[in-house]
């Protein structure tokens, strides 16, 4: 069964960056059992877990393997610290060719394509590769038993309606959960298929959107980052009453990093990198503010004004890279595929290291390469050794009876906190 109070785990978005969060995840592991003893990783201690884009594919990974955390944990990291673009996109030369040249040309020269040719490619990247890889990484067959074991309270999914203009979040749980609305924003009950994953994966551009039927309707449906304007909302609607929460960039980064000079006019990669990080980053550290202006306002009202307000204190844990990511990414430019960087320089990603170009933002992204992945995995995992007392804090671990340390689980705690629902 799931610890109380209920933990939310909500993984962001960001493509290869999200190789970060395993990292993560494979510190608290390693605390955990310390703490805890061996036994403790026979079970998950999220009981609702989130994701979004690559977020999303780590959440479902994590959920269906509730019972054994551990495991999930060592089949991510297995995954991630030996990743291969190819595992996720076509990167030869033909399947380059085949995607990205033509969606290229087409930008340029589209109205002669569609008239003589007809040619309509989907995406800067061909991400078949992707689909098998879910089915190796993400049994998703084990979720039902995980909600009739009560190992896992929800699992929901972020992804964005070209269709209808909406942020979609889909969602499977064991108890029956009240669907939410709100403005520009749908929820459905529904269990999560891979193409849930795809779609919340579908990076706007570079991959293609994936086709959904939803009630009576079918609808394409791509990157769950996009028109995303509340990534703590859903947790907390599911049942959370704390969270912790693993972004991918730059909320933790060091302030100097941020003072960049102008060289010239920024090249087109520089403007994607830009507008990717709008979409995958500046959503979550927006929410991540209004939730801690709404736990400072409530600290300051008396107990009776603030029992009669339908809005709780939340408790909450956040760890982001330390690093810029961008910078990361520039030492790992030579590890793309040839194929992809011959057509990532058309665009204006290039050089190495310090010479990197400015599109090393948009190669962030990209980059499923060991090399790039291992590092963000030691960045995460180093990130959570810093801030050990913190995690520990968080957990409780040092609060959990000797009984229970011995066998692997904490007894309920009184957090004293209830919802706010966004």
């Amino acid at each position: 069964m799931y610890e109380t109070p209920l933990t939310g785990l909500v993984l962001s978005g960001g493509g290869a960056r999200a190789a970060y969060q395993v990292g993560v995840l494979r510190a608290i592991a390693r605390m955990r059992r310390e703490k805890l003893g061996p036994r403790a990783r026979l079970r998950s201690p999220f009981g609702v877990i989130v994701g979004t884009s690559a977020g999303a594919i780590n959440a479902a990974a994590l959920a269906c393997h509730a019972d054994r955390f551990d495991l999930s944990v060592e089949v991510l990291s297995r995954v991630w610290q030996d990743f291969s673009a190819d595992q996720v996109y076509r990167a030869d030369s033909l399947g380059v060719i085949r995607s990205g040249a033509q969606w290229l040309t087409m930008l340029s020269m589209g109205w002669l394509i569609a008239r003589w040719r007809k040619a309509r490619p989907k995406s800067l990247l061909d991400n078949a590769p992707l689909a098998e890889l879910l089915r190796s990484m993400v049994p998703l067959d084990r979720l039902p038993m995980m909600f009739e074991q009560r190992q896992l309270h929800a699992l929901a999914v972020t992804t964005s309606s070209y269709t209808s203009g909406e942020h979609v979040t889909f969602y499977s749980s064991g108890a029956p959960v009240e669907p939410w609305s709100r403005t520009q924003r749908a929820v459905v009950q529904a269990p999560i298929s891979y193409t849930h994953l795809l779609a919340s994966s579908a990076i706007p551009f570079v991959f293609p959107a994936a086709q959904i039927r939803c009630g009576d309707g079918v609808g394409w449906y791509g990157d769950g980052s996009m028109r995303q304007t509340a990534p703590l909302s859903p947790a907390i609607h599911l049942g959370a009453q704390r969270l912790l929460i693993i972004g991918a960039g730059r909320m933790h980064e060091p302030a100097a990093a941020r003072q960049v000079q102008a060289e010239g006019y920024p090249s087109l990669a520089q403007i994607a990198g830009h507008a990717m990080a709008n979409i995958f980053l500046d959503a979550l550290a927006v929410d991540i503010e209004r939730m801690q202006r709404i736990n400072r306002t409530l600290a300051l009202l008396p107990d009776g004004v603030r029992q009669d307000t339908p809005l709780r204190p939340l408790e909450s844990l956040v760890i982001a890279p330390s690093q810029r990511l961008d910078d990361v990414a520039a030492r790992h430019l030579g590890s793309l595929p040839a194929a992809v960087r011959t057509l990532l320089r058309g665009v204006g990603v290039g050089g190495k290291g310090k010479e990197a170009h400015g599109g090393s933002a948009l190669a962030s992204y990209l980059l499923f390469e060991a090399p790039y992945t291992r590092e963000l995995m030691a960045l995460g995992e180093a990130d959570v050794a810093a801030r050990a007392d913190e995690v520990n804090q968080f957990f409780a671990w040092d609060r959990a009876d000797p009984a229970a340390r011995r066998a692997g689980h904490l007894l309920p705690l009184d957090s004293g906190l209830d919802l706010e629902l966004p």
